[in-house]
């Protein structure tokens, strides 16, 4: 508001007209700011889930035809097969760790939409502080009292 335009001078419904669009706006701003927020945090629980996915793949797809694979070819350089699947079972395990430290990672950094839920406790508290004004007293309409309401 400017010096010149204190609120003197408006009608009550202008005063009410005003504050309905601001406390609008402001609703709207604090919805803005929520998805913003939550936007980040859901391409960061993207990103770790598709990690999750890939380990999955690896370890329930990948893991029974690669060692096969792998532990006769460790067999045909001249060790036991025994050893060989061990060796090329662990390899798989530690890969699978891998990509589920990366997961952990970033599954971690997600956090609150904090602002938003400070402003809207803010806005809470102003709106417990905030005292409707009485109605004045409505006539009884005996018209209206004699109106029956159908059950249908």
């Amino acid at each position: 508001m400017s010096a010149a335009d204190d609120g003197a001078d408006r009608s009550l419904g202008q005063l009410v007209a005003t504050a309905t669009a601001e406390m609008s706006a402001l609703v709207h701003d604090e919805i803005a700011l929520a998805k913003a927020e939550l936007r980040q945090d859901a391409k960061r629980a993207g990103i770790g889930s598709a990690a999750f996915l890939v380990a999955g793949a690896l370890a329930l797809f990948a893991l029974p035809v690669l060692s096969f694979a792998a532990a006769y070819g460790i067999h045909n350089l001249g060790l036991g097969l025994a050893w060989s699947f061990l060796i090329v079972g662990g390899a798989f395990l530690v890969i699978a760790a891998l990509f589920v430290l990366v997961a952990r990672a970033k599954l971690k950094k997600i956090k609150k939409p904090e602002k938003s839920i400070a402003l809207a406790k803010e806005t809470a508290a102003v709106l417990q502080n905030a005292k409707p004004h009485p109605r004045p007293a409505q006539p009884e309409h005996p018209v209206l009292e004699s109106v029956t309401r159908s059950s249908v």
